[in-house]
């Protein structure tokens, strides 16, 4: 197995951020996004890396914006660390399987996500108020009902630490206009019904996901990571039976175990037991072996 890396130190590199799980790097006209095995849950990083996750998530993520490259573009530019820059060479080990050199991009500043299906946040916001982000659904859904269209529930993107607030369309509206808002909806809703057909045949539901765009001048284009574990709900097909919650495989079930034991979803997180850490690399290593051929 790959070694697990917490965090990167490339001091010979111009650092920019650390994030819930990718170290950024500037390098020369380009970023360099490592993805650690760091795994956070209600916002918070845990203190244990799961070993290989973030491979796992570098690969998953480079399939899909390949088969969404006719739908709308991405930010990478290669995932192979021999083409790197001769500045990234020293870390070549490190780098290797785990990061992409990408484009620079002005990210937008709302969160994309599509829903198939009626869990998480917005099985809540639902229970409260019969529909999510100003979206009004049918009555008497249950948890995990297939919802009767694919809908468009975007989000702010709050700083580090804090929750993304749902937001309507219209407040997307007002923050990065109509046209582009019209647009991101019908690309992201293209995305979802294919990505949810290529996972169909694997076995997969895919539930929801949440996606990130950027702007290269006038350029639309996918950034960060697509249709992963980390950014999506994905549920064995086999085993799917509306009214309860799924099984998944997905950071579904470690955040299961962090309410099982009653942590408050504040920093300090818990320590994660090792059988904890296993099955949640292990359910994250089944998706990827399903999904990517």
């Amino acid at each position: 197995m790959t070694k697990s890396i917490q965090q990167t130190n490339f001091p010979q590199l111009k650092f920019i951020n650390r994030g819930k799980v990718r170290d950024l790097y500037a390098v020369k006209d380009y970023l360099l996004i490592v993805a650690t095995d760091r795994i956070s849950a209600f916002d918070v990083i845990m203190p244990n890396p799961i070993p290989g996750k973030g491979v796992i998530l570098n690969r998953m993520s480079a399939f899909w914006f390949k088969q969404m490259e006719d739908i709308i573009g991405n930010h990478i530019v290669s995932t192979n660390a021999v083409d790197f820059p001769a500045e990234c060479a020293p870390y070549r080990e490190a780098l290797e399987g785990r990061s992409m050199l990408v484009k620079k991009a002005s990210p937008l500043p709302v969160e994309c996500i599509v829903r198939g299906y009626l869990s998480g946040s917005g099985w809540k916001d639902y229970l409260n108020s019969q529909s999510i982000s100003g979206i009004k659904l049918p009555s008497g859904l249950k948890e995990s009902s297939r919802l009767p269209q694919t809908i468009f529930t975007p989000t702010t993107k709050a700083p580090e630490g804090k929750h993304d607030t749902a937001i309507t369309r219209g407040k997307m509206e007002d923050i990065i206009g109509i046209e582009l808002t019209a647009k991101i909806i019908n690309i992201s809703l293209a995305i979802y019904e294919r990505a949810a057909s290529i996972a169909k045949s694997a076995g997969i539901i895919i539930a929801d996901t949440k996606m990130e765009f950027g702007l290269i001048g006038k350029e639309l284009i996918l950034i960060d990571e697509l249709l992963t574990p980390d950014s999506s709900r994905f549920w064995p097909s086999d085993d799917y039976k509306e009214g309860r919650a799924q099984k998944s495989f997905d950071k579904q079930f470690l955040r299961d175990y962090l309410l099982s034991i009653k942590w408050n979803q504040k920093p300090p997180a818990p320590e994660l037991p090792p059988e904890i850490i296993e099955k949640t690399r292990a359910k994250y290593e089944e998706a990827l072996k399903r999904l990517v051929k």
